[in-house]
């Protein structure tokens, strides 16, 4: 967290964010293991449950606040359509199309531009590329 004042350019810092969350839970499970194991790169055999769960937890809140950041960016009509699609219950096509005041038609290749959006913020940007990186 020393090198946050390095960042110049704003949109690096949700990859600065995901690289130095997840090499903090890294140093934090490696110091938890016994000595013996911490020469072993933690994976799903060697991670005990509870500190696997903090793991998880970190993650999906790393997830949830970048996808909160990248929504938070996008056109209202992107942001009420994909409102409507996740609602639970689910709203059926014509009520979103008369909510909206689109054709039914459009409702797909709308969505699909909307995510493509989100996709490409920075904020997800960064946790696809850290994913695809580590798979």
């Amino acid at each position: 967290m020393n090198q946050l004042g390095k960042i110049r350019d704003p949109a690096a810092l949700p990859g600065w964010l995901a690289t130095t969350t997840r090499r903090e839970c890294q140093r934090v499970l490696n110091k938890a293991q016994a000595p013996h194991a911490a020469m072993q790169p933690p994976d799903a055999d060697n991670i005990p449950d509870d500190q696997a769960s903090m793991l998880e937890h970190v993650l999906a809140a790393e997830r949830h606040a970048a996808l909160r950041e990248a929504s938070a960016h996008l056109p209202p009509c992107c942001q009420q359509l994909i409102a409507l699609l996740i609602k639970d219950p689910p709203v059926q096509y014509a009520q979103i199309s008369a909510r909206l005041g689109i054709p039914i038609g459009s409702i797909g290749p709308n969505r699909r531009r909307c995510l493509d959006k989100l996709r490409h913020h920075p904020a997800i940007a960064a946790l696809i590329n850290t994913q695809t990186q580590t798979a």
